[in-house]
């Protein structure tokens, strides 16, 4: 339906001037805020994408995984008992082998998700990506986090990304897809909500910010066109389509402002592991620092 998208206009300075009262947004305190941090602490995709991953620091990440806050802390807010863990694990297709054993050997269910179809560029022959993906699952992966080739963006080529995508989540399964839109390469926020449109309209279970690997990752701006689009595609096809924002998330503070985004854009029922998720690596740490006090 490309009649959706061909007349969208963003009004940037509103965009961005909405996004500086976020920013100005009173935190949580107290239990309240370590109820938030745990919710935080459910939709993580807890990742690593280094290129020196072995199978040693995956085991060590799933452990954290499986048991991502200190049992000390936990039964301290009666919470030891909740079975908390994060949202999912991601890694690079050549580790989804070895998280999945890990994960097995730990007794726990995490799902692994895997980064596919040429990431972070995009810049790959088609063929190879869908293969890429195909191997993933085969591996074990039961997320795929693709990435779309920006150039299609950028030269407004949108029934060429569209039938990417689409192929890429044939090629997933059953896999759920996450599509990965690099919205600091994408040039406007009007073609931030056009590729988040045609990403849904593909059949992604999920719209993600960025790889990580950009310069500009999640930001707020792109968050809120984000999430106006996929209230939109619901309000037109009644299908939820997930939300996350990842990349340079790195506090907790940062974690519960973009949960109250979400709850105030999306509502409620976006506020679960199923429909939205926060990319991080290093972000656990700071928010059992915060868990602690």
């Amino acid at each position: 339906e490309l009649g959706w998208i061909a007349k969208v206009y963003v009004n940037r300075p509103e965009v961005v001037r909405h996004a500086e009262q976020i920013k100005k947004w009173r935190t949580v305190k107290g239990n309240w805020q370590a109820a938030w941090l745990l919710k935080a602490v459910t939709c993580i995709d807890l990742t690593t994408l280094s290129g020196d991953d072995t199978p040693s620091s995956i085991h060590r990440l799933c452990f954290k995984a499986k048991h991502p806050i200190r049992e000390d802390l936990l039964k301290a807010l009666d919470m030891h008992d909740k079975g908390i863990t994060v949202g999912a694990v991601c890694v690079y297709p050549a580790r989804v082998t070895d998280a999945v054993n890990a994960l097995k050997a730990a007794g726990c269910n995490i799902p692994v998700a895997s980064v596919a179809a040429g990431f972070p560029s995009g810049q790959t022959p088609l063929e190879i990506k869908l293969a890429e993906i195909k191997l993933a699952v085969q591996y074990g992966a039961k997320e795929i986090d693709i990435v779309i080739s920006r150039t299609l963006v950028l030269t407004g080529q949108w029934e060429g990304l569209y039938e990417e995508i689409r192929q890429c989540r044939e090629a997933c399964g059953e896999a759920h897809m996450k599509t990965i839109l690099s919205t600091g390469e994408l040039g406007s926020l009007a073609n931030v909500y056009k590729a988040s449109m045609i990403a849904m309209m593909a059949g992604s279970d999920f719209i993600k910010t960025s790889t990580g690997k950009e310069v500009e990752n999640a930001t707020f701006p792109v968050g809120v066109v984000m999430m106006r689009a996929i209230k939109e595609f619901y309000w037109q096809t009644g299908y939820k389509v997930g939300f996350k924002p990842a990349g340079g998330i790195r506090t907790a503070k940062e974690a519960i402002t973009w949960l109250m985004l979400v709850k105030e854009e999306l509502g409620v029922e976006w506020l679960t592991p199923e429909l939205f998720r926060l990319g991080a690596s290093s972000l656990l740490e700071d928010i059992e620092r915060q868990v602690s006090f």
